[in-house]
């Protein structure tokens, strides 16, 4: 079966390297000897007529690249975190000598393996349906990116060799020497990745900060402007922390459904552990996310500001209220499984009467981090309310508030990571006392500042001022974190165990908030990546190439999530399946009295 896994990748491969490099529209033929005769070379951007797209027997185009692209990056996202955990999960196995960590380093990779083939068959499928519903604009784009994409070609085969070898050499190259070589494998394996995720981002920013081009699109001939547009590196850095966050939490889904699929508690012991590291991963990357998707807002505002209304307080602002709700979502169900894994620990009775406190933050911080600004409303309802703003809680839509929201979520999250991580210890160091109090302190005061500084800029300043709170809040949150992770680290340095943690003593109904966590991630993952397209509104390339197909029209949010749930839905599907796959081809059976040895002589 892995075998014919690999030849189905090699073909998937094969036909995206050849379509890349064969795709050259009339018209269109570089050369590069100079710039000047390079550019000579390069034809302006496509003026389309609908008569210029094919249509595929009734197929919507639109819907088809949709569910493909987003089928893959979901799949893509996936085989490209989950390497670089498994990197540092075995760097710390071989660091501690402890076997475990090698062990489920070893399944968490056995897992990727299997991804991977369906996303090499979904990434040949994409490009082969753009170049079938829109070969003026993949002409376009190859004509651009040609020297790109043959390099992005040669990275995927070189990842695939990686891969390969890192997973079937995994058990031959241990102990001494071995072990160090494959470690660097890993690390190749993670630098192919990631080189071949940031090609693939320029392709897609291109289109929404185009650059390297003069406002007829005609190409200058120097490919990395291009390459390195507006928006690159914001993307480059939300798609990096987002999809260890995404990874992290469908390993998670896996080891909880293992966990819930073994009535032996050795597994049960080993699953646990591993859903615990597993949502820590997802945890310790879904952190630092919503600075990392500020940044990429602020970006998208500073290259068009019609792009960042239109993002913000036009037709998409609503969909941030189910953004919120999903990252609400998030951070609730993460919460919740840290506190039934505090059953794990005899020593947890002590911190459980603190769980309805931060409970209470994160709900009152959620419901105004979901709060929306304006309503949607019938001519009949503003006149009643006098206008699109609730009087109450309409000021709570703004952004210094949900800044302030976010970050007391935050906070709230990592209050739960640490008393989890003290539950079981007993800190042998004499200023126990101080060290508590100064961290109380460091809270508080780091708290009031948040807020102070939200209020302020969200309610006393000029309206171009109200976003720039977001900064020194971001800035209170990491001190309080880093801080209070330093002074955390050496008061329970060489701490006692109240008593050894019990693996796999967790109610089931904590595995389910892993498959939520899971399942929120993906839907977000989808919704932001019809945000990202959808602002470009009626423009293939923004400005210089106008879609002109019958499906140009910016999608309803009915219509969107439709389409995102139906993605959601298949992309869970196949990961089941993925599952159950990865758990089979561990199983043998020999069936008796079917081989011609056991019934001669």
């Amino acid at each position: 079966m892995m075998r014919r896994e690999h030849i189905i990748t090699g073909v998937a491969l094969l036909l995206a390297a050849l379509l890349l490099l064969a795709s050259d529209p009339a018209g269109m033929a570089q050369t590069t000897e100079t710039v000047a005769e390079a550019t000579a070379a390069y034809s302006p951007a496509p003026q389309l007529t609908k008569a210029d797209y094919p249509k595929v027997r009734g197929v919507n185009a639109r819907v088809a690249i949709w569910l493909a692209a987003q089928m893959h990056l979901w799949f893509a996202a996936f085989v490209l975190a989950v390497p670089i955990f498994v990197f540092i999960i075995e760097a710390i196995g071989m660091k501690t000598r402890d076997k475990r960590y090698d062990d489920m380093a070893y399944e968490f990779i056995k897992v990727s393996i299997t991804a991977y083939s369906l996303t090499a068959i979904l990434g040949g499928l994409l490009v082969f349906c753009l170049a079938i519903f829109y070969p003026h604009l993949w002409g376009y784009m190859v004509s651009i990116f040609k020297d790109s994409m043959f390099y992005y070609a040669l990275l995927f085969f070189a990842e695939s060799a990686f891969l390969y070898l890192y997973y079937y050499g995994w058990h031959w190259l241990q102990g001494g020497n071995r072990k160090w070589v494959h470690l660097t494998i890993g690390l190749l394996l993670n630098a192919a990745g990631t080189l071949l995720m940031f090609l693939a981002n320029s392709w897609l920013t291109f289109m929404m900060s185009p650059a390297g081009v003069d406002a007829a699109g005609v190409f200058g001939g120097d490919i990395w402007p291009a390459i390195q547009n507006h928006l690159w590196n914001p993307i480059n850095l939300h798609r990096v922390v987002a999809n260890v966050a995404f990874g992290g939490s469908v390993v998670g889904a896996y080891a909880a459904f293992r966990f819930l699929s073994t009535t032996d508690a050795a597994e049960k012991a080993h699953y646990d552990w591993m859903g615990y590291t597993a949502n820590f991963i997802a945890i310790a990357a879904l952190l630092p996310l919503p600075f990392a998707g500020y940044y990429l807002t602020t970006e998208i505002y500073a290259f068009s500001q019609q792009m960042g209304i239109t993002l913000m307080g036009g037709i998409f602002a609503w969909l941030f209220i189910i953004q919120a709700v999903l990252i609400g979502a998030l951070f609730l169900s993460a919460n919740y499984y840290l506190w039934c894994c505090m059953g794990r620990s005899d020593g947890a009775v002590r911190y459980n009467g603190y769980i309805k406190y931060i409970a209470i933050v994160l709900i009152a911080a959620f419901l105004v981090w979901f709060t929306p600004h304006t309503l949607v409303l019938t001519n009949e309802e503003l006149k009643s309310l006098g206008g699109p703003y609730h009087k109450y809680i309409g000021p709570l839509g703004i952004m210094p508030a949900k800044n302030t929201a976010v970050n007391l979520m935050i906070l709230a999250t990592f209050v739960s990571f640490l008393f989890y991580r003290r539950a079981n210890k007993v800190a042998n160091v004499s200023w126990v006392k101080a060290g508590n109090a100064a961290q109380v302190a460091l809270f508080t005061a780091g708290v009031v500042n948040i807020f102070i500084l939200g209020v302020y800029y969200g309610y006393f300043t000029n309206t171009v001022y109200k976003i720039a709170a977001s900064i020194p809040q971001v800035v209170t949150t990491l001190l309080i974190i880093v801080i209070s992770v330093t002074v955390d680290a050496m008061m329970y340095r060489g701490a006692g165990e109240v008593a050894p943690l019990k693996w796999g003593r967790v109610p089931e109904r904590s595995q389910y908030a892993l498959f939520l966590l899971a399942v929120s991630f993906t839907w977000l993952m989808g919704l932001m990546g019809y945000i990202r397209s959808g602002i470009r509104q009626h423009w293939h390339v923004k400005d210089i190439m106008r879609d002109a197909s019958p499906d140009a029209f910016t999608p309803t949010m009915g219509f969107a999530a439709n389409v995102v749930s139906v993605g959601t839905i298949l992309f869970l599907g196949s990961v089941i399946f993925v599952f159950w796959l990865s758990q089979i081809s561990a199983r043998k059976s020999d069936p008796k009295g079917y081989w011609m040895s056991e019934t001669s002589g």
